[in-house]
């Protein structure tokens, strides 16, 4: 009860104030709840058909009886101990287990309040692409091609994996046969493209797409994200949509950061635990997934989803896999007179397309593992001649995006051969890939984009190669000049 008799409160649950409800009851946060929105909860409570009753609040009367708790305890103080252990025991506890998970959503601040539309389980599935709306192999690959230089083999082994898999989504069986699942394992160094193939395609098959990071996954019951919390994305990204979740796309980079650990004395929770965590996953299986939330805890509500049409795809630099495989091919190839020598391979920064499932297995991924993993392929590493043409080739070419950022202000952009040969040789000289070209641009265009908004008369700007090199300036000319047309 408040000190302060002055002071006017007001129920969190029905509004009224203190004089209209009387004095309030003071509850753990800050809240204040008058004593009829009190006991109106406790009743309702009570009546819930998920065995919230007998709760055994002091001077309630849980067993429906006219008398009350008090009489009860002093009704016959003659009993004996032994006769009243053995009531107890007859009787059993008064609190009864309950899901906390249940009330969420009844009060503020429990639980996370997101609805979820459930599949109905007597129905059977509506594929969200119909078996005549699949592009074929061939249009999938042409799409790739508009947004991802290079890597031919890669989105030709994607393509016809991502097509039988919609196939077995939209048709379920063909004459009683099964189709298995064409789950992917991509390797490939950093930069090269592996999550930007991934979100390509979702968004040419327009599904739902979740990327998770296999770095944050650990066993269950240890620091970190549950394995399930990848479907917890999905399903976020389908507008918690189950039946849509269920036919989406999971992308887990990373994948080779949960390789099993060698020569360690302790528990590997993020490594082999999380492999066999993970099979059920791939394979295709009813989880439960909590709701909004990494983690499953009592406060948070669960939805079951079946994991069997949801394609999983698993990519992964594997630093030191090269290793592997120049010993697989040294051992191959060094018996004999015609024996090649130990350094061959050395010089070849396309090791990676000659990978074989067992030289992943040596690296530390387990045979189960890999067995749900059909589909196994490498992605090139770039080229001066591929970085070059990633910054003008595709859709969304980097250079294509800072020329639309000069349109707006009614400025032409333009790069001539040199600078582009010598912004590719940066950026493989950094060995991280495409992702070097958005650095080396930002660093020589920072002080373009902030001078030319000053002067309205700048109507034409071309990068040379002398400037990408620091031996020169940008070539500017005046709106009421003639414009240089490139070749």
């Amino acid at each position: 009860m408040s000190n302060d008799t002055n002071k006017i409160e007001y129920c969190h649950l029905c509004h009224r104030s203190s004089e209209e409800a009387g004095p309030m009851i003071h509850l753990p946060t800050n809240i204040c709840v008058c004593n009829d929105c009190l006991q109106s909860t406790i009743n309702s409570m009570n009546n819930m058909p998920f065995g919230f009753g007998n709760f055994g609040f002091p001077g309630q009367n849980n067993n429906n009886d006219t008398s009350s708790d008090d009489e009860d305890i002093f009704e016959d103080e003659s009993v004996s101990e032994e006769e009243e252990e053995n009531s107890k025991e007859k009787k059993g506890p008064s609190i009864s287990m309950i899901n906390l998970g249940d009330f969420a959503g009844m009060f503020p601040g429990m639980g996370s309040g997101v609805k979820v539309k459930k599949r109905d389980k007597d129905k059977p599935i509506t594929p969200i692409i119909d078996l005549k709306d699949i592009p074929a192999p061939h249009k999938i690959k042409e799409k790739l091609d508009e947004y991802v230089i290079g890597q031919e083999q890669a989105k030709k082994i994607m393509s016809v994996a991502v097509y039988n898999h919609y196939k077995r989504v939209a048709t379920g069986t063909m004459d009683e046969i099964e189709i298995e699942k064409s789950n992917m394992l991509m390797i490939g160094p950093t930069g090269c493209g592996k999550t930007y193939l991934v979100k390509t395609l979702a968004r040419i098959l327009n599904v739902p797409l979740a990327i998770a990071d296999a770095t944050s996954l650990t066993e269950a019951g240890y620091i970190g994200d549950d394995i399930e919390s990848v479907l917890t994305k999905l399903l976020s990204a389908a507008d918690n949509d189950v039946e849509k979740a269920e036919q989406g796309i999971v992308f887990i980079d990373e994948i080779d950061k949960i390789a099993k650990k060698r020569n360690t004395n302790h528990r590997d929770v993020s490594g082999e635990s999380v492999q066999q965590g993970m099979l059920k996953l791939l394979e295709g299986a009813e989880i439960e997934v909590p709701v909004g939330s990494n983690s499953k805890n009592a406060m948070v509500p669960m939805v079951t989803i079946d994991t069997k049409n949801i394609l999983f795809i698993c990519g992964g630099a594997f630093p030191d896999l090269e290793e592997v495989i120049k010993e697989r091919l040294n051992k191959e190839s060094s018996i004999g007179f015609k024996a090649d020598l130990k350094d061959k391979y050395d010089g070849d920064d396309n090791l990676l397309l000659q990978v074989k499932v067992e030289d992943v297995r040596k690296y530390g991924m387990i045979p189960e593992f890999l067995g749900r993993l059909p589909v196994l392929f490498a992605l090139e590493a770039l080229s001066e001649d591929m970085l070059a043409e990633i910054l003008t080739e595709p859709k969304n070419a980097i250079l294509k995006q800072y020329q639309k950022l000069l349109e707006l202000d009614e400025v032409d952009l333009e790069f001539d051969e040199d600078a582009i040969k010598s912004i590719a040789k940066k950026a493989k000289e950094k060995e991280v890939g495409a992702r070097a070209l958005r650095a080396i641009i930002e660093e020589f265009m920072i002080d373009i984009m902030y001078e030319i908004p000053k002067d309205d008369n700048i109507g034409q700007v071309i990068i040379t190669g002398d400037y990408i090199e620091n031996k020169g300036a940008p070539k500017i000319i005046m709106r009421n000049v003639p414009r240089i047309e490139q070749a």
